[in-house]
């Protein structure tokens, strides 16, 4: 997320008219079609009222949890915005050297981060899953567990796309393709993970983790898979499956972890795959990531 420093969001409030909780000359309305036309976000998310629901309140919040190149595409629009009006109105620049106060502001904010835009949803890990969420899915899982054996699998498929709708993940119900089978798939920063989930009494060794593998493998070269079981898997069947592949592990351990803590799983995603960037390893549990 940018840091953007005390003077600089009191450089945002001058440029952007913000005294007296106004943007400009936005109302509500205009607000919220000028953020979705232009940069496809809802201004009026609940994440963003957390400190107000006044035009520049919810501003603020915005670029306080903004990924930067959201944040600096904001800001830029913005300031097209901005200047549009003042030569609608044949109006004079009313702030000092405003234009080179502004370019400084972007520049040291694109100095410290890629320029590259962040695909889906740039706040998906800042949301929190709320206590009445998190306990729903709880109890769900808990169900499962009262099911016939044969009942628990489609069940444990059903609670994970309750799970990854709780993040916004776009997901989709399990799939058929000619030979094969696939759990589901969801779209978390704008990377699209295929999804194996089993619910069996046995942790998951190599094989199925190659066979997962095998499937990602035969797809686009940026598909991601994530392996999902609820009783995890064996130590010598990772060590056999080996380091530098495109999926991750999930148990169900780390499920109710986080469930606990209300971590959405968008974090949960976002961990695992730097965890697996840093050290090559499918699975680090979340324990030791949170």
């Amino acid at each position: 997320m940018p840091k953007i420093k005390p003077l600089d969001m009191k450089l945002i409030d001058l440029l952007f008219e913000m005294e007296g909780g106004y943007v400009l000359d936005f109302s509500d309305r205009t607000m919220s079609q000028f953020f979705l036309g232009e940069l496809e976000i809802d201004i009026d998310d609940p994440l963003f009222a957390a400190d107000g629901t006044s035009k520049a309140r919810r501003l603020r919040s915005f670029l306080t949890l903004a990924d930067i190149p959201t944040c600096v595409r904001a800001l830029k629009a913005l300031w097209q915005y901005r200047q549009a009006a003042l030569a609608n109105q044949h109006k004079d620049e009313p702030v000092v050297n405003a234009e080179g106060r502004f370019l400084t502001l972007i520049q040291g904010l694109e100095s410290g981060s890629s320029a590259d835009v962040i695909k889906g949803d740039p706040f998906a890990a800042v949301r929190q899953v709320n206590v009445d969420q998190a306990a729903q899915l709880k109890r769900a899982l808990l169900d499962i567990h009262k099911l016939a054996p044969q009942a628990r699998g489609y069940a444990f498929e059903t609670f994970l796309q309750q799970l990854f709708e709780a993040s916004n993940l776009q997901p989709r119900a399990p799939f058929r393709n000619t030979g094969e089978q696939i759990d589901g798939s969801f779209q978390c920063r704008g990377d699209i993970y295929l999804v194996e989930a089993k619910w069996v009494v046995n942790p998951v060794g190599a094989g199925e983790l190659h066979i997962f593998q095998g499937k990602i493998s035969q797809k686009a070269a940026w598909t991601r898979g994530v392996f999902i079981s609820y009783y995890g898997f064996t130590d010598v069947g990772l060590e056999a499956f080996g380091r530098g592949k495109s999926l991750i592990c999930i148990s169900g351990k780390d499920i109710n972890d986080a469930l606990d803590k209300h971590i959405p799983f968008a974090d949960v995603i976002d961990r695992k795959v730097r965890a697996a960037a840093e050290t090559g390893s499918v699975f680090v549990p979340l324990d030791k990531l949170f």
